[in-house]
């Protein structure tokens, strides 16, 4: 590959797929569930409620609601990740758009998918997709630990660990985002960013979605997309 050749971060869920349809009602009726068995008293399940705003505030201080339950409950990650991602008909509650494997082997550079998610669960839904081939690398949640510590998106350590792996300096990398608190991060440290709207939805339950009056470029995001398959026209606007 080139040394200017660009490297490029795909997240997954509502960027490379519709998780808003289906799948992230049952990661959050699962989340739900798992977090009221965490801070129930052992036979009863703690309300809504209390689960809610447990959920709200772990997500808001931490970037991911699982840091807080590692942090103040003593949950194993795996644990968490397993039952929360585990779903009998997956495969049935993908929807993706066509022709994303082409439009991905036009793109120029390395492509390398960075997801919250769990391995097992994003395995599965790239090779549901056909596109698993066109990733170089697969990062996972597992796979974000900085200095033995769990450090998943927006974390500038973990961007910063993912450049020194691949060596790739930030103005070469561009990130490709639904979530727009990680687009921010990977900005502040030189990154391209774009920003992909298509799959947001109001109200959205995992909480990365925003009003349709809302969805204007902020000045972070370099590129706004409603679908990836824009991205190589949009190539100038990165380069």
């Amino acid at each position: 590959m080139k040394p200017s050749a660009p490297v490029w971060l795909f997240d997954l869920d509502n960027t490379l797929h519709n998780a808003s349809h289906a799948i992230f009602p049952a990661i959050m009726a699962n989340m739900n569930a798992y977090i009221a068995r965490v801070l129930g008293d052992g036979d009863t399940p703690a309300g809504i409620e209390q689960v809610n705003a447990a959920r709200t505030l772990y997500w808001k201080r931490y970037g991911a609601t699982l840091l807080g339950l590692i942090k103040h409950h003593n949950v194993k990650a795996e644990h968490f990740l397993r039952e929360t991602h585990h779903m009998e008909d997956l495969l049935s509650m993908i929807r993706h758009e066509k022709g994303l494997g082409r439009m991905l082997k036009r793109l120029p550079g390395k492509k390398i998918v960075l997801t919250n998610a769990p391995h097992r669960y994003s395995t599965a839904v790239l090779r549901h997709m056909g596109i698993q081939r066109h990733f170089e690398n697969h990062i996972s949640i597992e796979s974000m630990r900085v200095h033995r510590q769990l450090r998943p998106k927006p974390s500038k350590l973990l961007l910063r660990k993912v450049m020194r792996r691949h060596g790739a300096t930030a103005s070469r990398c561009i990130l490709v985002e639904d979530t727009l608190a990680n687009l921010r991060t990977a900005h502040a440290l030189g990154l391209g960013t774009v920003w992909v709207t298509q799959y947001l939805k109001v109200g959205d339950p995992i909480g990365t979605a925003h009003p349709p009056q809302r969805l204007h470029r902020p000045a972070w995001v370099d590129v706004k997309v409603k679908s990836v398959k824009r991205l190589p026209a949009r190539l100038a606007r990165l380069r």
